[in-house]
């Protein structure tokens, strides 16, 4: 509120609404860091619009000092993800969640938001997994994907998980990582594997290859080579 003073520090989120004036300082003498996120009004507006029944309205938020770990991993994630240009269906889902975590967790609107019910649409669903399949090195956004499965963002978010397990994104990253394990079995390097297969770069392929194969492309690539 204005002219109130509040402290934050590490593990809490502060969140302000539209046009509230707010500055700060650091509360102790070796200064401090933050991260931020500006999420425009329209932004916030479009993510509630698609995942509540009619029109939520702007989340408004009582205090600006939010203690609240599920809430901090949610906007962590989202940072993380802008942070690195990673493919856009990744961005987008994260960004939704963070918005309804925000809106669930630390807003005076959180009533407005009801988990969604009835069954999950397979059909919907598989529309949605085989433009994946087929487009799967593009950088699709999560409108587009959603237009051919029939449906808004946030129920193919939800139908998708309830369907096949994960999140388009990490289904998308999936077929990436087939497929550039296919290409390095065809001895082919690394570097261009990572771009035939979708990947922003070899050491983008490099991290999601080690951390879901355990091994770097270039040694995946080289044992068959030997093996052969």
């Amino acid at each position: 509120m204005l002219g109130e003073r509040r402290v934050s520090a590490a593990g809490l989120v502060m969140a302000f609404n539209p046009d509230e004036p707010h500055d700060g300082q650091s509360a102790v003498h070796d200064g401090y860091r933050y991260r931020m996120l500006h999420l425009g009004e329209d932004l916030a507006r479009e993510t509630l619009d698609d995942a509540a029944p009619g029109r939520a309205g702007l989340p408004l938020f009582a205090t600006p000092v939010v203690d609240d770990r599920a809430l901090v991993r949610y906007v962590a994630r989202l940072h993380a993800a802008v942070a690195k240009n990673p493919p856009r269906l990744v961005v987008e889902e994260r960004l939704t969640a963070a918005v309804l975590a925000l809106t669930r967790r630390a807003s005076t609107r959180s009533a407005l938001l009801r988990e969604s019910q009835g069954r999950t649409d397979l059909a919907a669903m598989a529309r949605a997994r085989g433009m994946l399949r087929q487009r799967f090195v593009e950088n699709i956004g999560a409108d587009e994907l959603a237009r051919v499965a029939g449906c808004s963002r946030f129920t193919l978010y939800r139908g998708f998980r309830a369907a096949y397990g994960f999140a388009p994104s990490d289904y998308q990253r999936d077929l990436r990582l087939r497929r550039a394990r296919t290409l390095l079995a065809e001895g082919t390097a690394p570097s261009t594997a990572a771009v035939e297969a979708g990947f922003s770069d070899q050491a983008h392929l490099t991290r999601w290859f080690t951390r879901t194969y355990g091994v770097t492309p270039a040694a995946y690539r080289m044992a068959l080579q030997r093996e052969s």
